[in-house]
């Protein structure tokens, strides 16, 4: 009897907490959850950058879209430093012996300055950009720059630490529990920025924002105190270390990176690219009220959760990170015919479970992808893989959002002209043929992921990581 209940107890907390088996001795998990921290602040940045501040200065402070979306493409323009901030993380000389917490640190003053000024530098541009256009513009683009320079920073190095500590058993479980806490860091962030901007004033912003700055500091000194160990002869200022042109033929040597990040492009984008117009798809075409709206992002987000915890699972048991993405697309190819098909039908329930599977789709993605860049590279070139999967995924959504936003826009004018054909004129044609463009990236993506998801990943006996799917010698 009592081995039963244990068998239960052990079956049920692998259910009920299914990262909860992700510790080990030396990764206890008040450790696992204190580094997750530095993914609290990056959920909340987005949240920001993407949400909040796009309200607040359209409506609230009646700067132009044009503007806005300058000032936002900053953070995404700024994507492919990720890979140099990888890299000098990687072989960063100390006396101290520490190599992710300097960039961890600067990464966290970035935030925290960029966020100090942006309430004022908005306001400036607000109240005061018909008498000083050139010094307002300055002003908001620098907070955006040093805010979007520190997030960059401090994923890149907060995840190669992740992966520096993290066993090889436990990197899947231990990624999955990160990116649920990037998620709780955008619901805590939504709902307080929500709560305290709901009554709007100037001096209320300026409370918020910079209230944002000092969490965002303390989280971030809390995730990254006692987390790396001290290895004085690993950063020795006398060490050779190589340019950052070696360090790329370095890398695209040891496995199919070339065919990892058109893969990792590819399904960002085909993932991303609804991310700004699925509301206004919601309230235009099925006529949902804000509160229908505002549920889809609460199922994309259960979806995401779902999608992170099977990941993990399934990583876990063995299987290629490659098979579990090419699924994720698939997935995703169903959840954006689903979509489509929510119009045609008039269905608001189709179009909800749509979104909830987009969630579980693209949680299989993000996590399967990183995981296989962290197993490429060996532990002391993480920095540099971590950095390229960042690099692209963010250079290839800031793309896709665009792409996707201008040609919803595009269809629908075209079509409202007559120049496209009856068909055209229905208000979901727009947003349909931005679904389809994804259906069609997903298979794309499904298509060049294929050689590598049929191999198994226990196939080398190699220890080497670079090898862990016996993928070193396929391209």
């Amino acid at each position: 009897m009592s081995q039963w209940v244990g068998n239960f107890y052990r079956n049920f907390s692998r259910f009920a907490l299914p990262f909860a088996d992700a510790t080990t001795e030396q990764l206890p998990m008040t450790r696992i959850f204190r580094l997750a921290l530095f993914q609290i602040t990056v959920g909340m940045m987005y949240v920001l950058f993407t949400g909040t501040l796009n309200r607040v200065m359209i409506h609230e402070l009646g700067i132009a879209a044009a503007l806005l979306g300058a000032m936002l493409a900053l953070p995404v323009l700024l994507a492919p430093l990720r890979l140099l901030i990888g890299h000098r993380s990687d072989h960063h000389p100390s006396h101290l012996g520490w190599r992710r917490v300097p960039y961890l640190w600067m990464g966290t003053l970035f935030q925290f300055g960029g966020l100090a000024i942006m309430p004022f530098a908005i306001l400036v541009q607000s109240e005061h950009a018909a008498d000083y256009p050139l010094l307002a513009s300055l002003g908001a683009g620098l907070a955006f720059l040093l805010a979007g320079i520190g997030v960059h920073m401090t994923q890149t190095a907060g995840l190669s630490l992740t992966n520096d500590l993290a066993p090889d058993d436990k990197v899947a479980r231990v990624v999955g529990l990160m990116y649920i806490m990037l998620l709780i860091g955008m619901v805590i962030a939504a709902a307080t920025f929500w709560y305290f901007l709901s009554d709007y004033s100037h001096y209320r912003l300026i409370q918020v924002i910079q209230g944002a700055a000092v969490a965002t500091w303390a989280l971030n000194i809390i995730a990254l105190w006692k987390q790396e160990p001290r290895d004085p002869s690993r950063t020795r200022v006398d060490r050779p270390r190589p340019s950052f042109a070696s360090a790329w033929q370095s890398f695209s040597e040891m496995g199919p990176v070339a065919r990892l990040l058109v893969v990792i492009g590819l399904g960002a984008a085909g993932f991303g690219m609804q991310d700004i117009i699925i509301e206004p798809y919601g309230a235009r075409v099925l006529d949902l009220e804000v509160a229908g709206t505002t549920l889809l992002t609460g199922l994309w987000a259960v979806g995401m959760l779902v999608g992170f915890s099977v990941c993990g699972a399934l990583l876990d048991k063995g299987s290629n990170p490659y098979r579990v993405v090419a699924a994720g697309a698939l997935i995703g190819v169903v959840a954006f015919a689903m979509v489509i098909a929510s119009a045609p039908l008039e269905s608001p329930m189709l179009f909800r479970m749509g979104n909830f599977v987009i969630g579980l789709g693209a949680g299989l993605f993000y996590v399967g992808t990183l995981v296989a860049t962290m197993e490429l590279a060996p532990p002391e070139k993480s920095g540099f893989a971590i950095g390229a999967w960042g690099a692209v995924q963010a250079t290839a959504l800031g793309a896709a959002l665009a792409t996707g936003a201008g040609l919803s826009d595009l269809i629908s004018a075209l079509g409202a002209a007559g120049m496209l054909g009856e068909i055209f004129t229905h208000p979901a044609a727009g947003y349909s043929v931005v679904y389809s463009l994804e259906i069609v990236l997903l298979v794309a993506m499904v298509v060049a992921a294929w050689p590598l998801a049929r191999i198994n990943r226990n196939q080398s006996g190699s220890s080497t990581s670079s090898s862990r799917f016996g993928l070193a010698d396929n391209g």
